[in-house]
């Protein structure tokens, strides 16, 4: 006897939600975040565009979620889930030339390259989602790069009067420098040196 279930209109949303994540992520990369448009999200993604003004207010609002949704994804796949951190070997230069190598790896990769650019570009002009974007993709980050500095203070690695959160930007912050403005190749040995300028210094010892 085969049973006759009510469709359910919580995995339909589900479903819906995710053709429109894709729809978004897709069409930022293959014609830029000016010319997507909501209208272009909802017939990519198969549903009306008032389905999509139902649970967001703007096309940005669609990328960021759909962009946070995409990392949180990645992270499951590739084993990380809740607990994701910094790798913590003992070995401070290593394990923080592992993280920004992977960091350079994220940002060259178009998957996450566009919707990135995009995400900076509006949050600088639309105050609330800049706000929303660093709290959703920005700070978590930042967050594990302060704990693994002050994991090596603890350590004796580096000195006990430093603000981790101001070292932190010594790492981040010429890497997001060079890929803003696209001035030179974003690699690896860069994200080396950056690791080596930032622990030793510029001065003789």
């Amino acid at each position: 006897m085969v049973e006759n279930r009510p469709p359910d209109p919580s995995r339909r949303s589900e479903r819906s939600r995710r053709a429109i994540y894709d729809a978004a992520l897709g069409l930022v990369g293959e014609v830029g975040y000016p010319r997507t448009t909501v209208e272009a999200i909802a017939a990519r993604a198969g549903v009306g565009k008032q389905t999509i003004y139902r649970w967001w207010p703007s096309k940005a609002a669609v990328l960021l979620e759909a962009f946070v949704a995409l990392g949180d994804r990645v992270a499951e796949e590739n084993g990380a889930g809740d607990a994701r951190g910094l790798p913590d070997t003992g070995d401070l230069a290593a394990d923080l030339k592992v993280v920004l190598r992977a960091t350079v790896d994220e940002l060259t990769d178009p998957a996450f390259e566009a919707p990135t650019r995009a995400l900076a570009a509006e949050g600088i002009v639309d105050p609330q989602l800049g706000a929303e974007f660093v709290q959703k993709l920005l700070d978590p980050s930042l967050r594990l790069y302060v704990a693994r500095l002050r994991a090596a203070q603890e350590a004796g690695q580096v000195r006990a009067d430093i603000d981790p959160r101001i070292a932190l930007e010594l790492l981040v912050g010429p890497l997001t420098h060079r890929w803003l403005l696209r001035t030179l190749p974003l690699t690896h040995e860069y994200a080396d040196a950056i690791v080596d300028y930032t622990l030793h210094g510029l001065a003789h010892p």
